[in-house]
C-alpha cells in the first residue's frame, strides 16, 4: 500500500494559513454555520415527518374506532361515508368484503389474512403500496378488529405528507445558501469593522521610525482587547524611549568624560614632541599614564554599566558580607561593626558585590572628616550592608540624584577627585540586579549608604 505524499497533504495547510484573519474567520464562521444549518434542516424535516406521520396515524385511528364502534351496534352504512378521503374496508369473518368506501376496491382486501392478523396483534399501523390496488402512492394503513369475526381495515394516502416533506426541503435547499450568502456577507464586514483598529495600529506602527520617537499608536474607543493592546504598546513604546535617552545620554556623557582624558593626553604628547630638548619625559609618562588610567577606570565601569543593563549577573555563588566587609576594612584601616551571629550569606556575584563595597568606601573616604565605618547584620529575610562616615552628607533632595550616571553635586568634586559619576550608579545598578535596594541616610553627623539584599535560602 503506497502512502500519501506529505507535501501534498501539507498544501491545503499551508494554503489555508497563507489567507488573512479577516478570511479565515468568515470561512470558518460559514462553515460552522453551514453544518449547524444543516443538521438543524435534518433534524427539522426528520421532527415535521414524525410529527405529520403520528397526525395520519390518529386520524386513521379514529376513522378505525368509529367504523368499529358502528359495526358492532350494526349501524354501518352500505356504502361507507368517506370522510377526508380515508379508505375503509370491512371484513367478516370469511375475509370478504361486506362493506366499504367508494373509493376502494370491494373485491379485494387490501391486506391479505395473514397480514391482517399480524396488524392486529401488533395494534401499529404500516406503510403499504398502494398502486397494485388502483390507488396512487403509499398508503399507511390500520387494521381493527371488531365484534362477530369483523375486521375493519382502514388507509390514508401518505402523498401529502410526502408533498409537505419535499415542498419544506426544496425550499430548506433554496434557502440555506442565501442565508450562507447573507452569513459570509455580514461576517465579512463585522470582522473588517473589528478588524480595523489592529489595521491602525499596524499602520502607526509602520510610522513609527528611529527618528519618530514620541510617536504613540492609535488607542481605539472601545475598551476591548484591541483597546488593551494598543494601552500596552503605547506604554511599551514609552518603556522604548525612555531607554532610548538613557542610552543615548549614556553615549553623550561617555564621550564627554573620555574627551578630557584623551585631549590631555594629546596636548601632553604635542608639548613634549614640540620642545623634546626641554621636556622632562618622566613627568610626561606619569601625566599620561595617569590619564590612562582614568579612560580604563571609565571603559571598565561602563562594560560593567552595559553588562548589568540586561540583568546578567558574571557569576551566582554565596557570598559572606561578612568576610567581604572584614577584607575591605582591613586594606583601608577602617572601623568594621559585626553583629554577633553567622556572617549574611547571599547569593550573587562575588566580585560585583565587592566593586559595590569598594565605590561605597571611597565615596565615603573622599568625604569623610575623621572615620568611616562598615557594617553588616542580617535583618529578617534581608542582609544589610552599610557604609557610614563623619563628613559634611548630601541633602535630602540630592540623595537619590546622585545615583544618576554621571552626576556631581558640586565643583570640588572634580573629574580628577571624585571619578567619573559613575560609582554610585554602578552601585544601584548592581544590587538591583541581585534583588536588592540601596539609599543613603542622614548619620548625624555624616551620611550612611545602605544596601539590602536577600538572604540565600
Amino acid at each position: 500500500m503506497r502512502l500519501p505524499d506529505p507535501a501534498v497533504l501539507a498544501r491545503p495547510v499551508t494554503w489555508w494559513r497563507r489567507q488573512s484573519l479577516r478570511f479565515r474567520v468568515t470561512a470558518a464562521a460559514t462553515a460552522v454555520l453551514a453544518l449547524a444549518l444543516a443538521v438543524s434542516a435534518y433534524v427539522f424535516v426528520a421532527v415535521l415527518g414524525e410529527a405529520l406521520v403520528r397526525r395520519i396515524d390518529d386520524q386513521v385511528y379514529q376513522r378505525g374506532r368509529e367504523i368499529v364502534a358502528l359495526s358492532d351496534a350494526d349501524r354501518l352504512s352500505d356504502p361507507v361515508v368517506s370522510a377526508d378521503n380515508t379508505i375503509v374496508q370491512v371484513l367478516d369473518r370469511d375475509g370478504r368484503i361486506v362493506d366499504a368506501t367508494p373509493n376502494t376496491d370491494r373485491l379485494v382486501p387490501l391486506l391479505p389474512a395473514e397480514a391482517r392478523e399480524a396488524a392486529v396483534r401488533a395494534g401499529e399501523p404500516l406503510f403499504l403500496d398502494g398502486r397494485p390496488y388502483a390507488l396512487p402512492g403509499t398508503l399507511r394503513v390500520r387494521v381493527l378488529s371488531a365484534d362477530h369475526g369483523v375486521t375493519v381495515i382502514v388507509a390514508r394516502s401518505f402523498a401529502e405528507v410526502e408533498s409537505s416533506l419535499v415542498t419544506t426541503g426544496h425550499v430548506l435547499i433554496a434557502g440555506m445558501p442565501l442565508l450562507l450568502a447573507l452569513l459570509a456577507a455580514v461576517s465579512w464586514l463585522v470582522v473588517g469593522r473589528t478588524l480595523r483598529p489592529i489595521a491602525l495600529l499596524r499602520r502607526g506602527a509602520a510610522e513609527v521610525g528611529a527618528t519618530a520617537r514620541t510617536r504613540r499608536l492609535p488607542v481605539p474607543e472601545a475598551r476591548d482587547e484591541v483597546h488593551a493592546l494598543a494601552t500596552t504598546l503605547n506604554d511599551m513604546l514609552g518603556r522604548l524611549e525612555e531607554a532610548d535617552a538613557r542610552q543615548r545620554a549614556l553615549v553623550s556623557d561617555a564621550a564627554h568624560e573620555l574627551r578630557s582624558p584623551l585631549a590631555s593626553i594629546r596636548l601632553q604628547l604635542e608639548v613634549a614632541l614640540s620642545h623634546p630638548e626641554g621636556q622632562d619625559w618622566k613627568e610626561t609618562a606619569e601625566g599620561v599614564l595617569e590619564d590612562t588610567l582614568r579612560l580604563s577606570r571609565l571603559a571598565e565601569d561602563l562594560l560593567a554599566l552595559a553588562r548589568l543593563d540586561e540583568g546578567r549577573l558574571g557569576r551566582r555563588e554565596p557570598v559572606h558580607l561578612a568576610e567581604l566587609a572584614r577584607r575591605t576594612a582591613e586594606r583601608h584601616g577602617l572601623a568594621l561593626d559585626l553583629a554577633p551571629g553567622p556572617s549574611p550569606v547571599v547569593v550573587g556575584d562575588a566580585l560585583d558585590l565587592r566593586r559595590v563595597l569598594a565605590n561605597l568606601v571611597g565615596n565615603a573616604l573622599r568625604h569623610a572628616t575623621s572615620a568611616v565605618r562598615i557594617g553588616v547584620r542580617a535583618d529578617g529575610t534581608v542582609a544589610e550592608l552599610t557604609v557610614t562616615d563623619d563628613g559634611p552628607g548630601i541633602p535630602p533632595e540630592d540623595r537619590e540624584r546622585v545615583f544618576d550616571r554621571f552626576t556631581r553635586l558640586d565643583d570640588a568634586r572634580s573629574r580628577d577627585d571624585g571619578g567619573a559619576g559613575l560609582g554610585l550608579a554602578i552601585v544601584r545598578t548592581t544590587v538591583e540586579a541581585h534583588g536588592g535596594t540601596v539609599h543613603l541616610e542622614d548619620a548625624s553627623p555624616g551620611l550612611r549608604a545602605v544596601v539590602r539584599i536577600p538572604l540565600a535560602r
